[in-house]
């Protein structure tokens, strides 16, 4: 048992970093969720599992010691930005993002706060085990000398300024940070991840350092640990703030696929807002090029949530690979999910045309009817509506298969966090949501897939 953390925890050395490392045992949930299918073409859920409670400090000062001085009371959680198969039955890589945060309105305007700034995000591997998510093994990411690549924001001109967890005191910008979300793992046994903030593509080795971080072509990143390639197209330039790629899968063949969570703010942020077409690129890996584009249509957002009306609401957390060229895609909102079927064919392919031009008017984004301005967007079918499917959490962003005819989800729980002043005590320790990270299993139909 570890001395530093309490109860049925158990500590071994991981043999892919070689440092210390905290592996879970301790069952916190009372039971696995199940519930009966809304319907014929619903699903159902089949079993859960929950990551017990396991300090963030711990766990980062095992990874690197001298990371964390003070976690102000979080627990580890965030790893639901992902979900790819280890291998093994049950197990997966997940990856965190970067770290707690929250907003807090300061003379009327939001700040984002890093309550816990030395946070180092990490690629974890999980099994499930009965009702419990277990870690059995984790990666920090680092630069190329060695150093944590942080979570914080990299650039003034275009992330957040970043405050401490009373969004009182500022915090220095780091050209390392990210906010990684999609994760997969190569045959060569590296990563590749994608990040919110430049937004970017990241390879990774076996080891957690950071090989290369591919970025749209204008973004003039300086000061990097790192080596940084201008390689993607300058148009994502205009992603939303704190809504770069969070989707991320590989192909049969080795391609990448990349979701932008987000419709880019062309010609601005009000056309952002307010569009409902998303962008996937397509990112050979032999190439270390884009090779395709596509434009995806969102559902209208009281299709996807009945319960929501604001357009901006709607994002992409989830690609899969389903063989071929075929993809499993899921746009949601916080409260619902719904997960689609596309093919990647060449004739949707928009690389470099008129809608990779900033200049283009009306943007992509401002048609109404893409496919009606000759646009050729992503045909779809729905594969299933997870806000029909009982016992599935919030915020689902990490979706992987598990087996003919079922789907592993993953969830965001935001590291136990909330918005407002209010997320901490006076003394400074975080005031816990109570949401937990879990892993649900749910059975699709027959021939849903």
């Amino acid at each position: 048992m570890s001395p530093l953390v309490p109860g049925k925890r158990r500590v071994r050395r991981t043999l892919a970093v070689g440092v210390p490392l905290a592996a879970l045992a301790a069952v916190v949930v009372a039971g696995t969720a199940t519930g009966a299918p809304a319907g014929p073409a619903a699903g159902e859920v089949t079993g859960g599992a929950t990551l017990p409670d396991l300090p963030l400090g711990a766990f980062s000062n095992h990874l690197l010691p001298g990371t964390v001085a003070d976690d102000r009371g979080v627990d580890l959680g965030g790893i639901g930005s992902d979900l790819y198969p280890a291998g093994r039955e049950g197990e997966y890589w997940t990856v965190t993002d970067r770290g707690p945060n929250g907003q807090i309105k300061v003379d009327g305007k939001k700040r984002r706060t890093f309550p816990v700034p030395g946070f180092d995000p990490a690629i974890v591997k999980i099994k499930v085990h009965g009702d419990t998510v277990e870690v059995i093994d984790a990666i920090p990411l680092t630069t190329a000398s060695g150093k944590p690549v942080t979570g914080l924001p990299n650039q003034e001109s275009r992330d957040e300024k970043p405050y401490t967890y009373d969004a009182r005191t500022p915090l220095a910008f780091d050209p390392n940070g990210l906010d990684t979300e999609g994760i997969v793992r190569a045959a060569d046994g590296s990563f590749w991840l994608v990040d919110e903030y430049g937004p970017s593509l990241v390879h990774v080795s076996a080891h957690g350092r950071v090989l290369a971080r591919h970025v749209p072509k204008g973004l003039a990143l300086k000061g990097a640990d790192y080596p940084v390639v201008e390689s993607l197209p300058s148009i994502l330039l205009h992603r939303k703030v704190n809504r770069g790629f969070e989707g991320l899968a590989q192909l049969p063949n080795g391609d990448l696929v990349l979701a932008v969570q987000s419709p880019l703010s062309v010609p601005d942020q009000d056309a952002g807002e307010a569009s409902r077409t998303a962008r996937l690129l397509r990112f050979s890996p032999k190439k270390a090029a884009v090779t395709a584009e596509y434009a995806y249509r969102f559902d209208a957002v009281d299709v996807v949530d009945p319960g929501e009306d604001d357009t901006s609401e709607l994002k992409i957390s989830s690609v899969v690979a389903l063989g071929g060229d075929r993809l499993l895609v899921e746009e949601r909102t916080d409260k619902a999910a719904r997960l689609q079927e596309v093919r990647l064919t060449r004739g949707a392919n928009i690389l470099g045309g008129r809608w990779d031009d900033d200049r283009t008017s009306p943007s992509l984004e401002q048609l109404d009817d893409p496919a009606g301005s000759g646009v050729p967007v992503l045909r779809k079918r729905l594969v299933v509506d997870l806000n029909t499917v009982d016992g599935v959490p919030d915020k689902i962003e990490g979706v992987a298969l598990a087996g003919r005819g079922t789907l592993a989800l993953i969830n965001d729980n935001d590291f136990g966090m909330t918005d407002g002043a209010e997320a901490f005590d006076t003394d400074g320790r975080l005031v816990d949501s109570g949401v937990e990270t879990r892993v649900t299993y749910v059975r699709l139909p027959k021939g849903a897939l």
